[in-house]
């Protein structure tokens, strides 16, 4: 009767994530499984829309501590979880690399450490998906 309303769901939990202004720090890392779930849903438009939020969770966390280890370690955890339960591709691979990679490069403070951190999350999903596959 509805269809599919993960992708209308999503931009409505994104624009919240945004609404949140000052308290996201609250939510970090404890909202980054239930986001990368959204991220993972085969959407591309709800992919490019949700995908930003990891990088707002980074700044946010670094503008409070100087580092976002909290959120990467969380990602890293979360995601080898996702990918071994069969979500994330290829496509979400080469979105996640590349929209982040632009956020991070763009950010006086975060372009090093932000490329460094992409690249990392980005080489372990290769090698996630190469081992479902082998899997398989």
């Amino acid at each position: 009767r509805y269809g599919d309303m993960r992708r209308q769901i999503g931009f409505e939990i994104r624009d919240m994530w945004y609404n949140l202004g000052q308290h996201k720090i609250k939510f970090i890392p404890e909202m980054v499984g239930p986001i990368l779930e959204m991220t993972l849903i085969p959407e591309t438009e709800l992919r490019k829309a949700t995908i930003p939020i990891f990088f707002d969770m980074m700044q946010c966390e670094f503008h409070s501590t100087r580092s976002f280890q909290r959120f990467e370690n969380e990602i890293i955890t979360k995601l080898d979880h996702e990918v071994e339960g069969g979500r994330g591709d290829e496509q979400y691979k080469v979105l996640f690399d590349k929209i982040l990679l632009e956020h991070c490069r763009k950010h006086k403070y975060l372009a090093k450490s932000g490329e460094t951190f992409v690249k990392l999350v980005v080489r372990l999903m290769e090698r996630l998906l190469d081992y479902r596959t082998i899997m398989h």
